[in-house]
């Protein structure tokens, strides 16, 4: 057997060693030098030409913005003059009304020369005016032009016109737009106005007198005027609002009167010349505000944030284009440099792949001066590889076997003879299936001590080896004591150190039930907390406080009839695998029997924890806890 296990040792060296020395060949099997080389220059492309297209489409997106704000605020420019040139020449003809006929007359009798004043002035005018009007302080008509009547009690003072202009003397007053509602209509139309009010002051035979002089402006040259820079489909709009925030015209404007839609005219009315970024009904966009002179009117465009992202739909196609033909260049350069990189390492590696299989070609050596000397480097390699190989096995080989002495050495060979000897009664006392039973048990007790040369074990691996050692045990001393497991099958996935419990078995063997009819020995695996608790109890002669004290400091108080471990050896190995927080101790009173506890970190059983416990990691209280409720999540 143990030449089929020195056997099984020095295969597993021989091929470590290999995988050591020849696994990068086998990476360069799976994937080439050259589409590795390939592959990073591509990526390395590809990610250089996304940075340079994202940055030439956020500078491109910059530009379009601005040139498109320019363009709107030429657009507000041009027609906010028109506007005031259309403004002035109403100005213009109330100053003509006002200084050339109502002036230069008397209201009291040359009433004619006024009408026919104003008629000439209307006449010349006709396609902006609507109507001229005169009033006296008291809300009276004095004359209009066209002749109309005008309607029964209009109640003149009441409105704001009227009201402003006598509040707010030395100021022309422009109204929001309305329907003319002062005079009749014989053909029962109704116009929307602008009216433009002012105080003037009217001659009454020979008293100065106050009066107000009314001009209505046509609306529709205001309205053709914002129609006409509204035409855009590109999703931008254009209204004009007075200096409060009342809507002169905008394109949505039935919407708006209905209650359909909102604008944010209250908030722009109050803005200052500019532009200015806002968040509306949750759509971000840029507001344009011109101030039309005379007026306080503010002529506000509005850009919504779509806008300029469809207008940036046309560059972007450009720009993916423009990348993808730059793609389709770097793949072709790319296949280029990488075959001539890779052609001189494919062709070494060819002849390394002929080494390997065992042809032992000529090592190639050619390319560059790098790959030369990598060849020649490689060629020298080999030599020294099979002396090397056979080094590292015979020194693997003597490892593993003192490895496996230090652990036969551990079992008493005491126990191994007397095991033997109940056996080889057995068989002369023709307990054949006992005997058999013995061997078993015998086998699995070496095969679980050994554990593939493990420090570190699972719990159950180590529950196992103490019900094994037991029943050998058991068989030997005639049942002259039981044995009873309280077993918490939580428990039995945590690491362990190995050979802990038998020990404390053989201890309470030998000192506790030893000479008793009614010995009983209690295995017990729990959990403590945060810990591992594993315990031997029995129901034996006990022992004195002051001796208990003793045994895990008085080494030579646990080699006289145990296992030779002994339990100063236990304890120290635990507290070696798992820190000195964690070890054995013993509660005991005369007469009443013995328990010897060892408690463990809880630590899940995994080949990774394995390894680091046996490479001398010490798992700290915070990571014992974590790697638990890790587990239990």
């Amino acid at each position: 057997m143990l030449w089929r296990v020195a056997f099984q040792i020095q295969n597993g060296a021989y091929k470590r060693v290999k995988n050591k020395y020849f696994g990068y060949l086998e990476k360069i099997t799976h994937r080439g030098i050259q589409s590795t080389i390939m592959l990073t220059f591509s990526v390395i492309s590809i990610s250089l030409m996304l940075i340079l297209g994202l940055v030439l489409e956020a500078r491109f997106s910059v530009v379009y913005r601005g040139e498109t704000v320019r363009s709107a605020q030429k657009l507000m420019e041009q027609t906010g003059e028109s506007l005031e040139d259309y403004l002035i020449a109403m100005r213009q003809v109330s100053d003509a009304a006002y200084y050339n006929a109502i002036k230069e007359y008397d209201i009291s009798g040359e009433i004619q020369d006024i009408q026919k004043s104003l008629n000439l002035l209307y006449e010349a005018n006709k396609e902006n005016l609507r109507s001229i009007a005169l009033y006296d302080h008291y809300g009276s008509l004095i004359t209009a032009e066209p002749v109309a009547a005008q309607k029964e009690d209009p109640n003149v003072t009441q409105q704001g016109w009227f009201v402003r202009a006598m509040e707010e003397v030395e100021n022309m007053h422009f109204s929001t737009p309305h329907i003319q509602n002062l005079f009749h209509d014989a053909t029962y139309r109704y116009y929307w106005v602008i009216s433009l009010s002012r105080m003037v002051e009217l001659t009454n035979g020979g008293d100065s007198v106050q009066g107000v002089l009314l001009v209505d402006m046509d609306f529709s040259g205001i309205s053709r005027l914002m129609k006409k820079i509204n035409d855009a489909n590109s999703g931008e709009y254009y209204y004009l609002c007075d200096s409060s925030g009342e809507i002169i015209f905008h394109p949505r404007q039935t919407q708006l009167a209905d209650g359909i839609g909102r604008e944010n005219n209250r908030i722009a009315a109050a803005y200052k010349d500019g532009v200015y970024g806002e968040v509306f009904d949750g759509e971000n966009r840029k507001v344009l505000v011109s101030t039309v002179s005379y007026t306080g009117w503010k002529l506000v465009g509005v850009l919504p944030e779509e806008m300029f992202a469809y207008g940036m739909v046309n560059l972007r196609y450009f720009l993916v284009m423009m990348l993808l033909l730059m793609a389709m260049m770097l793949v072709v350069l790319n296949r280029i440099v990488s075959v001539r990189i890779s052609r001189p390492i494919l062709k070494l590696n060819e002849s390394v792949l002929e080494y390997e299989a065992g042809e032992k070609p000529g090592i190639y050596i050619g390319g560059s001066q790098e790959i030369r000397h990598l060849g020649y480097s490689i060629q020298k390699s080999y030599e020294q590889i099979e002396e090397l190989m056979k080094t590292i096995v015979w020194e693997q080989n003597e490892r593993r076997k003192s490895e496996l002495d230090a652990l036969q050495s551990q079992i008493n060979p005491h126990f191994l003879y007397n095991a033997l000897d109940s056996i080889t009664w057995m068989i002369e006392d023709g307990q054949n299936d006992g005997a058999a039973y013995m061997v078993t048990q015998l086998a699995r007790f070496f095969r679980l001590s050994l554990s593939r040369g493990y420090t570190v074990i699972c719990v159950r691996d180590e529950l196992q080896h103490a019900q094994t050692y037991m029943n050998i045990q058991k068989v030997r001393c005639k049942d002259s004591f039981t044995v009873r497991q309280e077993i918490e099958p939580e428990v039995e996935d945590y690491c362990a150190a190995k050979l802990i419990l038998q020990p404390l078995l053989e201890n309470a063997i030998n000192y506790g039930v030893s000479g008793m009819d009614d010995g009983e020995i209690t295995i017990i695996a729990k959990m403590d907390g945060d810990n591992v608790l594993l315990a031997v109890k029995d129901n034996g002669i006990g022992i004195p406080e002051e001796e208990a004290q003793l045994l895990l400091t008085d080494n030579n108080r646990v080699h006289k009839h145990g296992s030779g471990v002994g339990l100063v050896n236990v304890n120290q190995r635990i507290q070696l695998l798992f820190g000195k927080a964690y070890g054995l101790s013993i509660e005991s009173e005369p007469d009443e029997g013995t328990v010897v506890s060892i408690r463990l970190p809880a630590i899940p059983f995994t080949e990774e924890n394995r390894r680091r416990l046996e490479n001398g990691y010490v798992f700290s209280r915070e990571e014992t806890r974590g790697k638990e409720e890790s587990d239990e999540g």
